[in-house]
């Protein structure tokens, strides 16, 4: 590894440029049923902005490229200005973000990195008075979607960058 530009050198293989399978492919349904959980999002009464927040913050953590790739585009493309994507990975020290997604981000970390203590009862109080029940439902199902997602993403070794075609992973910009 190529200790300044993070990057394998010449003569290493790279495990991240390939992915292993393409389980849509594989098992349609599957996927499938993944995607039914996004349409619920979308049409979910959690706020866009957050939705996408919370993926990110999931995703950093759980070490998923294409996911951190993909998300970041998202908020990008819906306006986020450049400080709030910078700080998502550094939420608490940034003056970015409103109290309702500080607990939509401290919720997502608490249940994206479980202990054994689970969520605190803290943290969920703290979400519970800024979103009302079906709110904080759907909430709690995205972070459990992106969960998974970010597990088929890490598993799969999926490029980030593919989802927008092949410009994208060959370095070329739009």
């Amino acid at each position: 590894m190529d200790p300044v530009r993070g990057q394998p050198d010449e003569d290493e293989e790279s495990t991240t440029m390939h992915p292993r399978m393409d389980i849509s492919e594989i098992q349609p349904e599957a996927y499938q049923a993944m995607f039914g959980l996004e349409k619920f999002l979308a049409a979910s009464p959690l706020p866009p902005t957050t939705l996408h927040l919370v993926k990110l913050r999931a995703s950093q953590m759980n070490g998923c490229a294409f996911c951190v790739d993909m998300h970041s585009h998202d908020l990008k493309a819906d306006g986020e200005p450049d400080e709030r994507l910078f700080s998502v990975v550094t939420w608490r020290e940034a003056p970015f973000f409103t109290p309702a997604e500080r607990a939509a981000l401290a919720l997502t970390e608490e249940a994206t990195r479980l202990d054994a203590h689970g969520v605190s009862e803290e943290v969920w109080n703290e979400a519970a008075a800024h979103y009302d029940p079906p709110t904080l439902a759907a909430l709690v199902t995205a972070i459990a979607t992106i969960n998974a997602w970010n597990r088929i993403g890490v598993t799969l070794r999926l490029v980030p960058g593919s989802h927008r075609g092949a410009a994208a992973t060959s370095g070329a910009t739009a």
